[in-house]
């Protein structure tokens, strides 16, 4: 199995009660950018600017569940675009930013109506591609790139419906595993393989390629030293379940990664070490958790609502 914050496939588990749909349904995860009072008589788009990071992170805030990813990069890297790893491009509407689109490794547009997806593709098209991917809400990702397909394209596969799952709680059925825990800093050469696998079959292509796999690794390692990477060990060390909480802010996190060792799929383990995982995140993380994942793969689905997870939108994907 693999997923979470990005596609994945796992075993077969049954559907539990979801979470109360009247704090979590795709209106209130999701809500629409309300247009501000008239300010000036001014449209544009720009490159932000370290000074704009209040107006950016209200932005952000509108929507907290869905620009978790976005939101925890700004609340650490702020608006450099050195520290941030790529530029944020800003709509405004009468003088005042409404929309935003994060363009590093990935190309994400934020809170974007079709006047803001618009600009931001007109911008992307002049810059050239720069991104491994362009992945956010279905909606505006969807027009972004019938924008930008006939430069950019063909795409190496396009994910065009991933729901987007939250919950807020621990499920009632299902017992977290014991065994489950955070992976230890001395434990990063036994943890790497699984990662490297999930990611593989995630993502399609290896994340060795390139630059040797250096930038990865950071990144697994950054999570390890973080106390957000978990797994599950047998008796001879190796990984027979693991996931990661990546992206995270005081009001919401996302697991990503979620990945059970081949021979161990379809025996029941997803479901309980997700519930070990989603006992960690909203313990000490944040009082929110999501994920997205492929529509097609439904065993992963069903462990994810086994486990309380419940669908308020979806999300889009375009691999390069």
């Amino acid at each position: 199995m693999s997923g979470g914050t990005g596609p994945g496939r796992g075993p077969a588990d049954g559907a539990a009660a979801p979470p109360s749909s009247a704090r979590y349904s795709a209106g209130t995860s999701r809500p629409q950018c309300v247009r501000p009072p008239h300010v000036l008589t001014q449209t544009t788009s720009r490159v932000l600017e370290p000074s704009d990071l209040d107006a950016a992170l209200a932005v952000l805030d509108r929507e907290p569940v869905v620009n978790a990813f976005v939101t925890s990069r700004v609340q650490v890297a702020g608006l450099d675009p050195w520290r941030l790893g790529g530029e944020m491009w800003g709509w405004y509407e009468d003088g005042i930013l409404t929309s935003l689109c994060y363009a590093g490794a990935n190309l994400v547009p934020i809170c974007a109506g079709p006047r803001a997806v618009r600009a931001f593709a007109d911008r992307a098209r002049r810059a050239g591609r720069r991104c491994s991917s362009i992945v956010g809400p279905s909606g505006p990702t969807s027009d972004l790139w019938r924008l930008l397909e006939p430069q950019w394209g063909p795409a190496r596969d396009v994910r065009r419906h991933q729901p987007l799952m939250v919950t807020d709680r621990l499920p009632d059925g299902v017992t977290p595993d014991p065994y489950v825990r955070r992976v230890r800093k001395d434990e990063m050469e036994t943890i790497m393989p699984a990662c490297v696998a999930m990611f593989t079959e995630e993502v399609g292509v290896s994340p060795l390629a390139g630059d040797g796999g250096l930038l990865y690794q950071a990144r697994v390692a950054e999570l390890v030293g973080s106390g957000r990477a978990f797994a599950r060990f047998d008796s001879d060390g190796k990984v027979v379940f693991k996931a990661e909480i990546g992206a995270a802010t005081d009001r919401a996190c996302q697991i990503q990664g979620v990945w059970v060792a081949p021979e161990y799929r379809g025996t029941g383990m997803a479901a309980p070490g997700m519930a070990a995982v989603l006992r960690y995140a909203l313990a000490d993380v944040a009082p929110v958790v999501s994920l997205y994942v492929n529509d097609f793969n439904t065993p992963a689905r069903r462990a994810y609502q086994k486990v309380g997870f419940q669908e308020v939108g979806a999300f889009m994907s375009v691999l390069f």
